[in-house]
């Protein structure tokens, strides 16, 4: 009798000792929990996240003649900002700033808008090869392009399939724009012409007689 009962006890002791162990290294971060690691809440959204905002439902393509555009050169490719800022002359949109970025971009371009501009902006996409989308929180319909150092010109006009009558499908992966953390609004400028002229010898596209959309 006494012989089992010390058994019971050991064994009851052992199970304390290991679960002592394993509080222990709980507390110390040595072993985790699965559950407990993942935590209780999705994380807040962040700033400029590069997942797209989705469209609204039901927006279509804009006119050309109704998308207004900011052309800033990322590349730090004197006169690229100016040679883009035609090319998009050109189809028919509107450009009101033509500057230097202060920033160096590695991509493509990178598109930044705000609510009211979602529409324009996806109009302006289609003109580009994987171009990054941003919100901010400008409260009109403008679009910013920032051209960077992969940028290679527009896509060729006949490749771009936008019909005014089908509203835009929303890409993989976007985000509702309920659910973006805003980047901060651009600061008024009046400059619409002190980007570096371009190098000698350096080409500046023809303009294209492609008709704007619309």
């Amino acid at each position: 009798m006494h012989e089992r009962q010390a058994v019971i006890f050991g064994v009851l002791l052992a199970g304390l000792a290991v679960a002592g162990l394993g509080a222990a290294a709980v507390y110390t971060g040595t072993l985790g929990i699965p559950f407990l690691s993942r935590g209780f809440s999705s994380p807040p959204p962040e700033a400029g996240v590069t997942a797209p905002p989705c469209p609204p439902e039901g927006a279509a393509p804009v006119p050309y003649a109704q998308v207004t555009v900011n052309v800033y050169n990322g590349a730090k490719v004197p006169g690229l900002a100016a040679q883009t800022a035609a090319a998009l002359t050109a189809r028919g949109f509107v450009v009101a700033t033509t500057t230097n970025s202060t920033e160096s971009l590695a991509g493509t371009a990178r598109l930044t808008f705000g609510a009211a501009g979602v529409a324009a902006a996806y109009t302006l996409a289609a003109q580009l090869d994987k171009p990054v989308l941003v919100l901010d929180a400008r409260a009109d319909a403008s679009v910013d392009i920032t051209v960077g150092s992969g940028y290679n010109g527009l896509v060729a006009a006949d490749l771009i399939l936008l019909d005014p009558a089908v509203p835009f499908a929303a890409p993989a992966g976007c985000v509702p724009i309920s659910q973006i953390t805003l980047a901060p609004a651009p600061a008024p400028t009046t400059d619409t012409a002190t980007e570096e002229p371009p190098q000698d010898g350096a080409e500046t596209p023809a303009p294209e007689d492609t008709p704007a959309a619309g």
